[in-house]
């Protein structure tokens, strides 16, 4: 029998679009290191270039990521994760993505990004949108997906902020690393 313990690690998702030598495709690896020198499990589809180099990025500093790819077969060798579950449900996969998460980090993003978002939004997930380098994820504090409130938008433009965010959240302990 086991005590009250929890052996799980926390996870953040996350989603977008971002393209190499861009700010944000910058910043998107300096969040997945930052995730994983947490001890925060990094959820990527890795199906961008940002949210692969946030993957890469975790790995590189040790930590774990879960992919969630929408083909029913494993990816190649070299894909960056950890664990990857192939869900063979095409673009349904993105409510897999979206409920995979404690939180979702949001960077840029384009119509499946908007995708993963809403049903997040939905199913009463934090957004982290990076905000100031371009791209829809800009938008979404002044426009949420709609009037409910489901759950808490906190902007961030740097992982300093993007790790007080998640303090905010209780998914970070302690003071700034």
């Amino acid at each position: 029998m086991t005590t009250g313990a929890s052996h799980r690690k926390l996870q953040v998702c996350v989603l977008g679009s971002a393209e190499p030598g861009s700010r944000a495709y910058d910043i998107a690896g300096e969040a997945g290191e930052m995730l994983a020198e947490l001890g925060i499990t990094v959820v990527s589809g890795c199906g961008s270039p940002a949210t692969r180099v946030a993957a890469e990025r975790a790995i590189g500093a040790g930590g774990l990521v879960l992919s969630i790819v929408p083909p029913g077969e494993m990816p190649p060798a070299d894909w960056p994760a950890t664990v990857v579950v192939p869900c063979g449900m095409g673009d349904a996969r993105n409510l897999l993505m979206a409920l995979a998460g404690d939180a979702c980090i949001v960077i840029g993003g384009r119509a499946g990004t908007k995708s993963e978002v809403h049903l997040a939004w939905l199913h009463k997930r934090p957004l982290l949108p990076l905000v100031g380098c371009g791209g829809w994820s800009d938008e979404l504090p002044a426009n949420p997906p709609d009037d409910r409130a489901s759950s808490p938008i906190l902007p961030w433009s740097s992982v300093d902020e993007l790790q007080v965010q998640l303090r905010a959240l209780g998914l970070v302990k302690g003071s700034a690393a």
